[in-house]
């Protein structure tokens, strides 16, 4: 391994594949993984990042998709190979789960070995014909891939994807992108401040002349998450509101609100129910459609505040329009302050709701604290422009009332600068900023230099990611 690494001198055309053919982007992420081709406008590919476990005889088989995971199969439980921090614990499991979101919507799924698929007698002569199949059919072997990663991967986290792509996949190329850059790639910003609000936590990420500032990146433990933990605990006190997932419903009757359900359940034989993680996944389907139909983000002012005729918030919020829901099972219920008291802790820690199972979170780590810690970290002559480029993403902010609370606070906080927000109109920009900005990066012409080829993997392995993907 003694060769050089050179920037500037792009790969063959056979190293990447060349401008025919067309580079696919993989944007993993804790609930879903995004797939798609580079230069297109939306992921072709969206896959839940859970996975189903169903036993068998042969041992665990692990399923993948949408249905997979949804469908209320005998003893189902659900994993997930990213962990909430939004780094991969399982590579086995991540492998098969990206490799299912490449192979099911975008490339050819290899052809199973012929010997093993029942239609064809085992000859010697079948057996010496598919020695080595399995290399010769590999789902990238046409696609360079660019991959997106978080701002605080670990050193394997970085080395194990381009070991997948080239030595499991077969691509002719790879290269690693931090999604915060790209984030700001896709709002046409070279400098800027990018919230990224997830399902498992937010990212911090200030990006400056298309770099990111590393001190600065940081994880803030308070997203969608923590909004549905907050549900939860409002939904079990007293009057206790019941969160039954849908596929333990049979039949429901309409009631007034507020009274309670008349539905029919669900049962299955004893022995056969699925698993505790299968509910707590369907009951976050739930606590999702609320929080995009009902919740939203108190404003102006914090909702443990007083307001300017010097009454306090809480009793403002209580006179505002209520908005009603109706649980799987029939019941529904007018909701008024609850839809601002569940989002209310990712801005104030007093006003979270906590018990045994979910600890309030700590000043230090609601959002704006994270933003004031972020921009602490990087130069100060830099600040007042990060904070007139703060570009805001991921589908936790689509709650109404988000930008123009985060606007607030940031205005509170820095009262000198001027604090502009940029945030994508339409829902899939977004959900999909990150592998947006990708699509479009991994399209450039003047980008094809920069792909790691597989020669080069060969000469300098795994290491060179750290090099070149900065």
């Amino acid at each position: 391994m003694t060769a050089t690494l050179n920037n500037a001198t792009a790969p063959n055309t056979q190293d990447y594949g060349g401008d025919e053919i067309s580079a696919l982007v993989l944007d993993p992420g804790y609930s879903v993984t995004r797939g798609g081709f580079a230069g297109e406008d939306v992921p072709k590919s969206v896959v839940p990042s859970f996975y189903g476990i169903t036993p068998s005889i042969a041992g665990p088989k692990y399923l993948y998709g949408e249905n997979a995971v949804h469908t209320p199969l005998p003893n189902i439980e659900v994993g997930n190979p990213v962990s909430q921090t939004g780094v991969v614990e399982d590579w086995e499991a991540a492998t098969q789960l990206w490799e299912y979101a490449i192979t099911s919507r975008l490339t050819n799924i290899k052809p199973s070995n012929p010997l093993t698929n029942g239609l064809n007698d085992k000859t010697d002569d079948l057996k010496q014909e598919m020695e080595g199949v399995e290399m010769q059919e590999r789902p990238l072997e046409e696609n360079p891939l660019l991959m997106t990663e978080t701002g605080w991967n670990t050193g394997k986290g970085r080395e194990k994807p381009i070991e997948i792509a080239i030595e499991n996949w077969g691509a002719p190329a790879f290269w690693l992108a931090r999604s915060g850059v790209l984030s700001a790639f896709s709002a046409g910003k070279p400098s800027a401040l990018v919230i990224d609000v997830g399902a498992s936590s937010t990212s911090i990420t200030p990006v400056h002349d298309g770099i990111m500032l590393k001190k600065g990146t940081l994880r803030c433990p308070l997203a969608g998450n923590h909004i549905s933990d907050q549900l939860r605990l409002i939904f079990s006190t007293s009057p206790s509101i019941p969160l039954i997932p849908h596929y333990l419903i049979n039949s429901k009757t309409p009631v007034d609100a507020g009274a309670p359900s008349q539905a029919s359940y669900r049962t299955f034989q004893p022995g056969t129910e699925p698993g505790p993680s299968f509910r707590a996944l369907q009951e976050e389907r739930v606590l999702t459609e609320f929080k995009e139909s009902v919740v939203a983000i108190w404003n102006p002012g914090r909702l443990g505040g007083h307001n300017q005729h010097g009454g306090t918030n809480l009793d403002s919020a209580r006179t505002q329009n209520t908005k009603s829901f109706e649980m799987p099972d029939g019941y529904n219920q007018l909701f008024g302050v609850e839809r601002y008291r569940a989002t209310e802790s990712l801005f104030d820690a007093k006003m979270a709701l906590s018990d045994a199972s979910h600890p309030a979170p700590t000043p230090n780590q609601t959002l704006p604290q994270v933003i004031s810690q972020s921009l602490s970290q990087v130069d100060v002559d830099i600040r007042p422009h990060l904070l007139s480029n703060v570009v805001v993403v991921g589908g936790s902010s689509l709650i109404p009332g988000f930008n123009e609370r985060l606007k607030q606070e940031l205005e509170t906080l820095y009262p000198g600068p001027r604090v502009r927000i940029f945030s994508p109109g339409s829902v899939v920009e977004r959900k999909f900023s990150g592998w947006i900005g990708g699509s479009i990066l991994a399209s450039l012409g003047t980008f094809h230099q920069m792909w790691i080829s597989k020669k080069e993997y060969e000469e300098h392995g795994p290491g060179i990611v750290e090099k070149r993907c900065k």
